[in-house]
């Protein structure tokens, strides 16, 4: 298979695990065609026998900080939200498990991503954050089927109404993170969980898989739907333009309701 789709997303293969490297660095800002190489890579990881679980790992500070708020329609990010939920179902059908190996922050649709994997290994410094209400916005990437399903509805709003950044430490008990290791070891760590699955049959793995997560790829689709609707109404807000220029500027947004 390929090592490298498009310019920012690479792969490795070590034994039979796929290591999936993404490289926007330092903030590895998403975008609709690097959703759409990282989804193309997953697929493709999937076509191959002998891979069996991959690794989801980041250069840079940062895991993924979501969209670029200062060049948003230039990126193809909140500017672009279909097609990059679009990426997100194909994220969501990969066949094989994927265990991601977060850093730094994992914000926004960088969230969505994290949480797309079946497990997360984090650094002490990684902080995950739904901060769409900072921005005036909904959330998307389908967080609002994922990430209750993860933690529960509870610890779930909590996330989405306050925006709160949630440090790994304290992810640890709600089941956002499933381990916290000093980061100079944490792609091990990742590597180490991956090769623990990937040393079991293979159909039985998928099979397996299939069964615990369900529709989930279809849960996501009909969820995006909805979460897209919303987010088309509130882009056109003063709210969302206030948000934008205030997270943009580091300080608490000045809120209207209009």
């Amino acid at each position: 298979m390929k090592s490298n789709f498009g310019d920012h997303v690479g792969v490795t293969v070590a034994g039979h695990v796929a290591v999936v490297t993404i490289d926007r660095a330092p903030h590895n800002h998403v975008t609709v065609d690097f959703m759409r190489d990282l989804a193309d890579a997953f697929e493709a990881i999937d076509g191959e026998i002998e891979l069996r679980c991959s690794v989801l790992q980041a250069e840079g500070k940062n895991f993924c900080a979501g969209a670029d708020l200062v060049r948003r329609e230039d990126q193809g990010g909140l500017g672009a939200v279909n097609p990059l939920y679009d990426e997100a179902v194909r994220l969501f059908s990969a066949k094989k498990p994927i265990v991601a190996a977060v850093q730094g922050a994992a914000v926004g649709a960088g969230l969505g991503l994290a949480v797309m994997a079946d497990f997360r290994i984090a650094s002490p410094d990684a902080r995950f954050a739904a901060n769409f209400v900072k921005l005036g916005f909904h959330p998307g990437f389908g967080l609002t089927y994922t990430l209750p399903r993860l933690i529960g509805p509870t610890k779930a709003e909590l996330m989405c109404l306050t925006g709160r950044r949630v440090k790994a430490e304290e992810g640890l008990p709600w089941g956002l993170v499933d381990e916290v290791v000093p980061l100079e070891e944490l792609r091990a760590a990742a590597l180490r969980l991956a090769e623990e699955i990937a040393e079991n049959a293979p159909l039985a793995i998928v099979s397996t898989r299939k069964t615990l997560r369900g529709e989930v790829a279809a849960a996501v689709r009909a969820q995006t739907d909805k979460e897209a609707v919303e987010q088309g109404w509130l882009r056109d807000t003063e709210d969302y333009k206030e948000g934008v220029r205030s997270v943009s500027e580091r300080r608490v947004g000045n809120f209207t309701g209009r």
